[in-house]
């Protein structure tokens, strides 16, 4: 499955699997900061707001985020639209492993987590 962005895309249920498994992957959130206060996945997740993004580039990032292109990445945001932008961005821009969540923090919430407050 893909979006209009033409980014693939991965479950919530198949993120959770990944991580139960203990595989290496990065889960990058993209929501502004007042959105992490109403809903967030934790410590592990990285946060880089798709504002700073816009405005930044790949400065808003970690040096070491930016020189490794092949770790896989998965991004979310509230419902995945702009999770989409920025994982098109990251292909663009070289990483070849990025997939976007489908159905965001909200989808999580609803099939994975329904402690996770929804908005």
């Amino acid at each position: 499955m893909s979006n209009p962005f033409g980014v693939p895309e991965i479950t919530v249920q198949e993120v959770v699997s990944k991580s139960q498994a203990e595989q290496e992957f990065i889960l990058l959130d993209v929501r502004e900061a007042h959105e992490l206060q109403i809903a967030n996945l934790g410590d592990t997740v990285m946060h880089v707001p798709l504002s700073q993004i816009a405005q930044q580039r790949l400065e808003a990032f970690s040096e070491e985020f930016t020189q490794d292109k092949e770790a896989e990445i998965v991004v979310f945001c509230h419902h995945g639209g702009r999770s989409a932008q920025v994982a098109a961005f990251l292909k663009q821009e070289g990483w070849t492993n990025v997939h976007n969540m489908t159905g965001g923090i909200d989808a999580y919430s609803i099939a994975i987590d329904p402690s996770i407050r929804r908005y």
